[in-house]
């Protein structure tokens, strides 16, 4: 697939930004073309990046299964090699794409990877025993955080996959390579 939009010509980004990531993050040269979005955008995600009420893992996961389930490859990407950066369970994330087949995840994990997966799909499948139990873990502001992260997942992988951002190879230092998705994954194959 092809960017659906070009890269805008960069002006005022800033210099640290560019750093942690080693290169322009291409999701970023694209929405440059309206700076109220970009702005607006990178603002919400340095928010979200903020919030603490839920265990990073447990985010790092649900981004990752968004990402899978949408078929974000640039998000997937990414995630996973900020995973590495944050010193997560690489054995894990490694999994995400796969994580029904797979046997390392906690019974919270498989939850929140469930809700990530039931508030991705068209329509949202989000049960109310499934909404029990991670709010009877993660209590109600745990609850309202992650139910607002997969949110604000879901925009930021939809938004690439419409554009036809794909992935910047950003995981390819990651020691353990990344599970492909199941082929019945149910996610609609790219044109």
């Amino acid at each position: 697939m092809a960017l659906r939009v070009p890269k805008a010509k960069l002006t005022g980004l800033n210099e640290d930004f560019v750093k942690q990531f080693g290169a322009v993050p291409e999701p970023v040269e694209v929405i440059w073309h309206n700076r109220k979005v970009a702005d607006a955008s990178l603002e919400f995600g340095g928010k979200v990046g903020g919030w603490d009420a839920v265990d990073e893992s447990l985010k790092s996961f649900a981004h990752m299964a968004v990402a899978a389930q949408v078929g974000c490859s640039w998000c997937l990407d990414l995630g996973y090699f900020q995973a590495q950066n944050k010193n997560l369970e690489m054995a894990k994330a490694s999994q995400v794409p796969r994580w029904r087949e797979s046997d390392v995840f906690t019974p919270l994990e498989r939850d929140v990877l469930e809700y990530a997966e039931a508030m991705s799909s068209t329509p949202p499948t989000v049960t109310d025993g499934l909404s029990a139990r991670l709010l009877e873990r993660l209590g109600p502001a745990g609850m309202v955080e992650l139910t607002a992260f997969i949110a604000f997942s879901n925009f930021a992988t939809r938004n690439n996959v419409a554009l036809g951002i794909e992935s910047q190879g950003f995981s390819s230092v990651c020691a353990i390579p990344l599970a492909a998705r199941p082929a019945k994954s149910g996610v609609a194959p790219s044109v």
